[in-house]
């Protein structure tokens, strides 16, 4: 597979200036794009006929990557790679902010489907190199988030139940190391389970494509618990554990729980929490599956009463495995809360600048290839891209076996040019 960038491994970064550093990092995730084929993959997948942005359709969506890992949220933040020796960190030529809005503005609902295959693409060479779970249990999370527009004209962009006007995007990724597996927009007034089963479907289907060949489970809150989505798990094989949502026939069946069959759990509390199994018909439905309820204590503080009054939380599941295990695996799905956070505030899905909801879609699915975990996700506060004035502590998350060295090029004898990024 052939680049069409400059080979990076032989740049050398050094600053001719202790207090000044523009873009520099930009070189490490060039340089990863360049060996998976990203601009390559553009230009074979996505074709826009005889759009006026048809152009050089792979360099440009590279200067949109870039923009975006750079801080960007609006095609006019790309003019910032323009500037001094930018272009050279990320080696290649930065479009214009108009020639990106061209691009972009050549988009049609097709298109963005075709970005879609790229990044299918891209994830299964970045699996075949080493970097996914192989044979290995794969857990698949998914949630949705609330992006905020600042605009009434936006299309799709509509209040939902936070009250905020914006979009309101689905978004899946792999437990434990933070690949984005899919990202599918929506409108702002979106119910969290509409079109879940059908997103979720095809991101099993890309998880498997891409090598993952070990038991595939899925994680959901509340929002999910829909015969839709448990319909799409048994369909493709894949074991589930959904929050369910609490009614008075499940905190009916939750109360005739025997007290001797709850089991204390660690919790930041000692003795703040148990947990219990039992069965549940969700849905209407003729088969019972497995219930496992955690009730909490009242916190220290709280109002006192003569009866503790427990709270309940409920999942349903077909997995195997010990009840207290269960229980402490489902609770890590609140992860997914931390990829949202990087994806909107190290990407750019935070902020939504167009105002065509199609040319909204494919800046989406421009995103979401790697990420991180960050902090928790605060939707209705904006980041500012200048600066982040919140922790962001690393969480400690367990990580599938990469193969060392998996991505790196043959070695280079030759003598490196120094680089001044400044």
């Amino acid at each position: 597979m052939q680049t069409s960038l400059q080979v990076l491994d032989r740049v050398e970064v050094v600053f001719d200036d202790d207090n000044a550093v523009c873009n520099g990092g930009l070189v490490l995730p060039v340089s990863l794009a360049g060996r998976l084929g990203v601009r390559e993959l553009v230009d074979e997948l996505v074709d826009l006929g005889d759009a006026p942005g048809r152009a050089n359709v792979g360099l440009k969506a590279m200067g949109l990557i870039a923009s975006a890992l750079s801080g960007g949220d609006s095609i006019d933040d790309a003019d910032v790679l323009r500037a001094g020796r930018s272009q050279a960190a990320i080696g290649a030529w930065m479009p214009a902010p108009s020639t990106l809005g061209t691009f972009l503005r050549s988009f049609s609902w097709a298109h963005a489907r075709q970005l879609d295959a790229v990044a299918g693409r891209l994830l299964a060479r970045a699996w075949a190199a080493g970097a996914g779970p192989a044979d290995a249990p794969l857990t698949i999370d998914v949630d949705s988030t609330i992006c905020e527009v600042y605009g009434a004209k936006k299309q799709g962009a509509r209040y939902g139940y936070t009250k905020t006007r914006g979009y309101h995007p689905l978004v899946a990724a792999a437990a434990g190391y933070g690949d984005v597996l899919g990202v599918r927009l929506r409108g702002g007034n979106a119910h969290s389970a509409r079109g879940a089963a059908s997103f979720l479907c095809e991101v099993f289907a890309r998880a498997r494509k891409a090598g993952a060949s070990g038991p595939l489970a899925l994680r959901a809150d509340s929002g999910f618990y829909n015969k839709n989505v448990v319909d799409a798990c048994e369909k493709s094989g894949v074991a589930y554990s959904i929050t369910a949502k609490m009614s008075k026939a499940l905190h009916k069946t939750i109360s005739k729980i025997d007290e001797t069959a709850w089991t204390a759990i660690p919790y930041w509390i000692d003795g703040g929490a148990d947990v219990a199994e039992t069965t549940w018909k969700p849905f209407g439905r003729g088969q019972a599956v497995r219930l496992i309820v955690r009730r909490t204590k009242p916190t220290p503080g709280s109002q006192l009463a003569l009866l503790a009054v427990y709270d309940h939380h409920a999942f349903i599941t077909n997995r195997d495995g010990e009840t207290v295990d269960l229980d402490a695996d489902h609770r890590a799905h609140a992860g997914i809360e931390l990829v949202i956070r990087d994806l909107k505030q190290g990407s750019g899905m935070g902020a939504h600048a167009l105002r065509a909801f199609r040319g909204e879609r494919r800046l989406v699915s421009h995103r979401g290839d790697r990420s991180q975990p960050g902090p928790l996700d605060n939707p209705a506060r904006r980041h500012d891209r200048h600066g982040d004035h919140h922790p962001n502590p690393t969480p400690t998350v367990h990580r599938y076996p990469r193969t060392r060295h998996a991505l790196s090029a043959a070695h280079h004898h030759a003598p490196r040019p120094e680089l001044a990024v400044a």
